[in-house]
């Protein structure tokens, strides 16, 4: 077991995602938009917003699309910006990933993402779980003083990357917080905690509501998705947050 305190963060999108969080007992957030997409930079609004309501930190993810980790100049630039936008807003932390057309940890420019960010904390996220070889990322992100990173152990899952995960949390060795992720929930968070013994726990406790759209135009749709998709939103479950938590406390 990690000799740290257990800190449990909740993966949310938007204010609403993080007032439910911290309601139900969440130690940290990450703060993203469009979960769809795996969580994308939220809007600066949204920042100042959820700073004006939060009582516990939150984390915002830096990711200017969906899809790979593999960025133009341009993109690299925004990030960069929206790193030194958050750090004069006062934000307690960023998570960052970028990766080179070979799979690994992009050094320049997570060193430089790093050294934007400070004295903000610094997550790598599951782009880590996108290298060729985790063992070799590992030892990448402590040279570049990233301070924690993300990770399902290469899996979609958890359970399914739970060796991965111990031997990650042994090659970091306290050199690295290592926070676990990939599909927690109350029945297995505490089978992941004692069988890996990371420092953290990472989870996103959604349900779906249908829209308060009383009209529907059949005819168009907005986005990539079903129409139907278009008129239901995604919401932190309070509920779900609480049992996790303490099925994960309870180890």
């Amino acid at each position: 077991m990690s000799k740290h305190p257990l800190k449990i963060e909740i993966c949310v999108e938007g204010i609403d995602g993080l007032v439910a969080a911290q309601t139900a007992g969440a130690d940290r957030v990450e703060l993203c938009a469009s979960l769809l997409e795996g969580g994308l930079t939220p809007s600066m609004g949204v920042v100042r917003e959820a700073l004006r309501v939060a009582t516990i930190p939150f984390h915002v993810i830096i990711r200017p699309r969906g899809g790979d980790f593999l960025y133009s100049e341009l993109e690299f630039a925004s990030m960069i910006d929206d790193i030194k936008a958050l750090k004069e807003l006062g934000v307690a932390g960023v998570v960052i990933g970028c990766l080179t057309p070979d799979g690994r940890i992009d050094e320049l420019r997570t060193k430089a993402l790093v050294e934007a960010a400070r004295p903000m904390s610094v997550t790598c996220h599951r782009a880590f779980d996108m290298t060729a070889d985790y063992h070799e990322a590992i030892e990448a992100l402590i040279r570049c003083g990233v301070d924690r990173v993300l990770t399902s152990g290469q899996r979609d899952t958890a359970i399914e990357g739970i060796d991965i995960l111990k031997d990650t949390a042994a090659i970091a060795n306290g050199r690295i917080v290592v926070m676990a992720c990939g599909a927690l929930d109350a029945s297995n968070i505490g089978l992941v905690r004692r069988a890996t013994g990371v420092d953290e726990m990472h989870f996103a406790a959604l349900h779906t509501i249908k829209s308060g759209m009383a009209f529907r135009n059949p005819h168009v749709g907005m986005g990539g998705t079903a129409i139907e998709r278009e008129y239901e939103i995604t919401l932190t479950d309070v509920d779900a947050v609480r049992t996790t938590i303490a099925a994960a406390r309870a180890v």
